[in-house]
């Protein structure tokens, strides 16, 4: 079994374990983030596509599809749905006729900043009740982790004993 020590006096951990309890502990956090920042109840689709038209701007149907692994015609319930909320609005294609765009509207902006404000004025709250200690350590982690995050896939994949791959 792998195992890491951090020094003479912590005992060993595996990554294993390590990666089990770090599995858990993010989903939680992010199903509470998500809890906190979407009183109105959108599914992770629709919050996908409307990040997604933030941060891209306006897309087609396909496009969308694509870029969450879906189905075009998945997507065009999603967009559907969204545009019947006023959060995305259609618009034309500005070199093809036959295809159509979708944009956020300003209620879709207002709604990704709601949730944005939410999402951090929550784990701020929370995070003023750690002591000292648990939130330089907390702060000592946010490289490791982003640094998993940027690890690129199946290139780097480590085959661990009693692992498969």
């Amino acid at each position: 079994m792998a195992a890491m020590s951090n020094s003479a006096h912590e005992p060993d951990v595996s990554v294993e374990t390590v990666v089990v309890d770090l599995t858990l502990a993010v989903g939680q956090l992010v199903r509470r983030l998500r809890s906190e920042a979407n009183p109105s109840e959108l599914n992770l689709s629709q919050m996908s596509a409307l990040a997604r038209l933030e941060q891209i701007g306006p897309m087609t149907t396909a496009d969308l599809a694509r870029a969450d692994a879906m189905k075009p015609q998945s997507m065009g319930t999603v967009l559907l749905s969204l545009e019947q909320e006023g959060l995305v609005r259609r618009q034309p294609h500005p070199t093809d006729g036959r295809q159509v765009l979708f944009a956020l509207t300003e209620t879709g902006m207002e709604e990704r900043r709601r949730r944005h404000i939410a999402k951090r004025d929550w784990l701020v709250a929370a995070a003023v009740k750690l002591d000292p200690a648990e939130l330089q350590t907390l702060a000592a982690a946010i490289p490791l982790i982003r640094q998993l995050g940027e690890t690129g896939a199946t290139e780097e994949l480590v085959d661990l004993p009693g692992t498969r791959a």
